[in-house]
């Protein structure tokens, strides 16, 4: 059993754009590449598990978000960073959704699908269905970063985010990560 970090993608890998569907408009956080490369090194397998309700709202397309994540992968790429799979939920809030955060269902396909210890894992993103999809789980810590919506989060529910790890950004959730490993 191998040992993974599930990571959202909007707010924590990259800058929160609202409905991100132009992969020109992507922006990733500085430090990015670097931190994850750092799990790598680590033999920490890389997922990225994502609410993308702007597809069942018909803001954009599937094929619009395919696109930012290619974009995604590419900038990473040239870093040696790699995701072993880009789990998505298309579905809006109100739609009936197995996958949509804070189901673990993703996280439970990632066990199953390449061996995850979810015991040995994380989970890493800016919003409380980021944490609660790690809890559902089972992972070994959920994290909060303060990019994206995690600063209002950490602000506006403290009973909710007691039991994460909060820190500012990716690079130092990963120094959280390789301190805790």
């Amino acid at each position: 059993m191998s040992r993974a970090v599930f990571l959202d993608r909007d707010g924590t890998l990259n800058v929160e754009r609202h409905y991100l569907h132009d992969p020109e408009a992507l922006k990733i956080f500085p430090g990015t590449s670097a931190a994850l490369r750092r799990l790598m090194e680590s033999e920490f397998a890389l997922f990225i598990v994502t609410n993308q309700s702007g597809i069942g709202r018909g803001y954009y397309t599937e094929a619009d978000m395919h696109a930012v994540n290619a974009r995604l992968a590419q900038i990473l790429a040239e870093d040696e960073v790699q995701f072993e799979k880009i789990y998505f939920a298309p579905e809006a809030p109100e739609e009936e959704s197995p996958g949509r955060k804070p189901s673990p269902k993703f996280l439970q396909e990632a066990e199953s699908e390449f061996g995850v210890d979810l015991a040995q894992s994380y989970m890493v993103g800016d919003k409380l269905l980021d944490l609660q999809c790690g809890w559902n789980a089972g992972v070994k810590k959920s994290i909060l970063v303060r990019t994206g919506y995690g600063m209002d989060f950490e602000r506006d529910e403290p009973q909710s985010t007691a039991e994460a790890a909060i820190v500012d950004d990716l690079p130092a959730a990963v120094d959280w990560i390789l301190n805790d490993a």
